[in-house]
């Protein structure tokens, strides 16, 4: 069990190495890239001594682009310029392999607004999935604060382990639990617990017992009829600030003189469910 009082903290050292590698500005052998085309279309590749990289556009040799900076411009065999961009959690979450469907951006975004998800953070996530969001959640709770995954299935948990690693994310950042967190959740004084489930009423009285006073609730829910249900438990169990929002993203083609909407855009992707942990004691302020 967690015990935020006993936790370790990072040394200086280690602090000060994890946040060196996080903002290294120059492309080494084993960094990861993220390849941007003027489309608009990435490539996530690991740079290694002697490997060629090979695309539609011609191919690009590792040997030549080790020791220059990110951001810069690599020419193709055929010409084609690609920009060599370091690459953000965020990246890794939408290029790594994935069984399911994952949390996207917007709405990572939210969960992070809504519930003041800051370094320090003691978070539990309920359905790791293919460590989408644990790679979020853990960017921005390091280095002191941690993640408790929980996760049902072996073999899904194996994706996200090997996602997670991939990110760079610290080892210490994240423990995987293979446990159902709708039979109970073993830590306590949690600052967050996040849910991707699809029955978290289930789940959470646990969550009520598990999150340290005015501590955030969030839910991540693809159905209306889940939103009705999860928030008629969470209005039971003792929480309060309720509300449940969506998010719509739409992006813009920019042309001088002839700027307009995109045609397509995702209408729908989930109904996001917050609350805060209340009912712990009555204080006579009068």
């Amino acid at each position: 069990m967690y015990d935020r009082k006993k936790s370790k903290l990072i040394s200086p050292l280690k602090r000060t190495l994890v946040g060196f590698l996080a903002v290294s500005k120059q492309i080494r052998d084993g960094s990861d890239i993220l390849l941007y085309m003027r489309t608009g279309k990435t490539f996530l590749y690991r740079v290694r001594r002697g490997a060629v990289f090979h695309t539609h556009k011609g191919f690009l040799k590792m040997d030549r682009i080790i020791g220059h900076s990110f951001g810069s411009y690599l020419r193709s065999s055929t010409g084609y310029l690609f920009t060599a961009l370091q690459p953000r959690p965020i990246d890794y979450a939408l290029h790594l392999p994935r069984i399911g469907q994952i949390v996207y951006p917007p709405n990572m975004g939210l969960i992070a607004v809504y519930t003041g998800l800051r370094p320090g953070y003691v978070v539990v996530e309920g359905g790791t999935g293919s460590g989408a969001l644990t790679i979020f959640l853990a960017s921005l709770v390091q280095p002191d604060g941690k993640v408790y995954t929980y996760e049902v299935r072996p073999d899904v948990q194996a994706v996200a382990q090997r996602n997670v690693r991939r990110a760079g994310i610290p080892e210490e950042t994240v423990v995987f639990k293979l446990a159902d967190i709708t039979k109970g959740i073993e830590e306590r004084d949690v600052d967050l617990v996040v849910l991707d489930i699809p029955n978290p009423w289930d789940a959470i009285p646990h969550a009520y017992e598990a999150l340290t006073p005015g501590g955030f609730f969030a839910c991540v829910l693809p159905t209306i009829n889940q939103v009705e249900r999860c928030v008629e438990q969470l209005r039971n169990a003792g929480f309060v600030a309720v509300e449940a929002v969506e998010c719509l993203v739409r992006t813009y083609d920019v042309k001088p003189g002839a700027t307009r909407p995109r045609t397509r855009m995702i209408g729908h992707s989930a109904y996001l469910v917050f609350a805060r942990k209340a009912g712990v004691g009555v204080v006579e302020a009068s």
